[in-house]
């Protein structure tokens, strides 16, 4: 067997069609591909949709005078679709347009979804978010609130958002989350073990 694939090179996988599937707030694409095999040699064709998300960001805020942490509430459809709560606690994020530095939106949507000025952003990692069937990259940071001022509903209504801000104690997160401890909203959950 050969050892575990480190990097990727374009030529491992050989695209034998892709099409637009639908295209509309977000667009998916159809792939039919074969890609090299661990054992070596190219596969069989196989059929893949891809969601085309485009890259994000997720800001976990953090009070350290306070030992607090400041967390969003908002609707989701994607649950909400699935028959389960969508209304989900997270950390502030945003979608990164093309030509926009992650570092600008971290910043830019934590000023339009809580009102709060962030300091000291750093960058603390990042991860695919559904990488089976979508895009989208989530690159994660970490930045200083003031939380006495985390509070109200903010957010873009023209955007459809209704975002509720709350703050809570970093060593008491089981009030941050659901009763059964789930944070889920993904970009939150690698978040939580931080700072």
């Amino acid at each position: 067997m050969r050892p575990r694939r480190v990097t990727s090179d374009r030529a491992d996988v050989e695209i034998t069609g892709s099409e637009t599937a639908f295209a509309g707030h977000f667009r998916l694409d159809r792939y039919r591909l074969r890609h090299r095999l661990h054992s070596g040699g190219l596969g069989c064709e196989i059929v893949r949709e891809v969601f085309e998300r485009g890259d994000a960001v997720a800001v976990l805020l953090y009070d350290p005078e306070r030992d607090a942490v400041v967390l969003i509430e908002q609707f989701r459809a994607g649950p909400f679709a699935a028959g389960r709560e969508p209304w989900l606690i997270e950390v502030v994020g945003g979608v990164v347009e093309p030509g926009e530095a992650p570092e600008d939106v971290a910043a830019r949507e934590t000023r339009e979804e809580t009102g709060l000025e962030p300091r000291d952003l750093r960058r603390i990692g990042g991860c695919y978010t559904s990488p089976g069937g979508a895009t989208e990259y989530v690159t994660l940071f970490c930045a200083r609130v003031d939380a006495r001022a985390a509070g109200g509903v903010h957010g873009h209504c023209d955007e459809g958002e209704d975002i509720r801000v709350s703050s809570c104690l970093a060593a008491k997160r089981s009030p941050c989350s659901r009763p059964d401890g789930s944070w889920r909203a993904p970009p939150s959950s690698p978040c939580s073990g931080w700072p």
